[in-house]
């Protein structure tokens, strides 16, 4: 099994396959605009922009989970994201990501990759970071900065690159 195997609906309401995303690495993170960590959204970018040409993409999945700090429906997420943030990467209809809603997608992350309080999603901004053949390969909580994962990208960007 692997991250690939999953449906997902993108924040416009479209299906789309996460198989889409075979042969690359994704940083799949649960976001939320109106949290205090939102200017990661920032440095999320950045590290899109940096290696989207090598086979990179950051996948947004907003969530209302935490404090509603995500409480506008897909279109005002998809507007804030855009306008406060400058965020174009791929971004992807609100979701649960813990309890009994929490999507399949988000209960196969947790359960490949646990945090420090176990497979529960602790807060906005967790992240996790996938091989090219859809496998988690680490968890990082909420407060890591994505820039302090730029290095763990690179590793994996390489040796893809050796193997092409």
């Amino acid at each position: 099994m692997s991250v690939h195997q999953f449906q997902v609906k993108t924040i416009r309401g479209e299906e789309k396959s996460l198989a889409d995303y075979n042969n690359q690495v994704l940083l799949i993170v649960n976001t939320a605009t109106k949290c205090g960590l939102a200017p990661q959204f920032k440095g999320l970018q950045e590290l899109h922009d940096t290696y989207k040409d090598q086979g990179f993409s950051v996948l947004g999945f907003p969530c209302n989970q935490f404090r509603d700090q995500e409480p506008g429906d897909d279109t005002q997420v998809e507007q804030a994201c855009q306008l406060n943030f400058g965020v174009d990467f791929p971004l992807f209809s609100k979701i649960d990501v813990n309890g009994a809603d929490a999507h399949p997608l988000y209960r196969y992350l947790k359960s490949k990759a646990y945090g420090l309080f176990g497979s529960g999603i602790k807060w906005n901004f967790t992240k996790f970071l996938v091989d090219q053949h859809g496998n988690v390969i680490k968890r990082f909580s909420p407060t890591t900065k994505p820039a302090k994962i730029d290095r763990q990208i690179r590793k994996l960007l390489e040796k893809s690159s050796v193997h092409a």
